[in-house]
């Protein structure tokens, strides 16, 4: 209905308002907010006020616009009743269901890297870890990806970060290979690496090309889920 269509299409405009800033701006111009919307300055304005009537936005004396106090709210409402488990675990699954292969998300800490959730693969050759199992950060593709977001001066850091994933074969172990992606939390910061292992001959070149895209959409899903940017902005 049109009416419907009409709605959708100003909340679509009003987040669009929202995600223009950055956290590198305190306030945007109501020119800036137009180019980066690409919306006219009439619409903006329009919605700026709307927007500001429920304290989402503030207008500063010198006519600019900033976030306002109601986004903390909401986002510590988020925070709060957020369950990483109720979203990670179903998630992996899914990759495990649709890969055949077991999925895994891993955490720094310290000079290792641990297990956090886990789905072991359906198939009876499998890799065998545990929730909590450290392995070396220097070790593996979810290793890799871990030493070359969180800004180590790892060899391989300059690829991967150009790539945005890894493949290892028998780095760690001759009989495990891994494929990882990153995933991030508040923006940019790294949170850790969904990746999934198998046996190196599931993970040949054509194997890989196959769970590749299933691989970055499920991290960047449960990035957006953690507040955080598949992409650099």
């Amino acid at each position: 209905m049109p009416g419907n269509a009409n709605g959708v299409a100003a909340v679509e405009r009003a987040v669009s308002l929202l995600e223009a800033f950055t956290e590198r701006d305190g306030s945007l111009s109501l020119g800036e907010l137009s180019r980066r919307t690409e919306l006219d300055k009439a619409t903006v304005l329009r919605i700026a006020r709307s927007l500001a009537k429920s304290s989402m936005l503030l207008r500063n004396e010198d006519a600019s616009w900033r976030l306002g106090p109601k986004l903390v709210r909401l986002g510590a409402i988020y925070q709060s009743t957020f369950r990483p488990a109720a979203i990670v675990e179903p998630l992996l699954a899914e990759l495990s269901d649709r890969t055949k292969e077991s999925a895994a998300l891993y955490v720094r800490e310290g000079d290792k890297r641990v297990c956090l959730f886990r789905h072991d693969s359906p198939q009876s050759i499998r890799h065998a870890a545990r929730v909590g199992d450290a392995f070396p950060l220097d070790r593996g593709a979810p290793g890799r990806v871990i030493l070359a977001f969180d800004g180590d001066a790892e060899p391989l850091a300059a690829e991967i970060l150009a790539r945005g994933w890894h493949c290892t074969r028998g780095e760690r172990d001759p009989q495990i290979a891994s494929l990882a992606a990153p995933v991030f939390r508040d923006g940019r910061k790294l949170f850790g690496a969904l990746g999934l292992t198998g046996p190196p001959s599931r993970f040949t070149g054509d194997l890989v090309a196959e769970h590749l895209p299933i691989l970055l959409e499920g991290a960047a899903r449960l990035s957006v889920a953690m507040g955080g940017h598949p992409e650099p902005e």
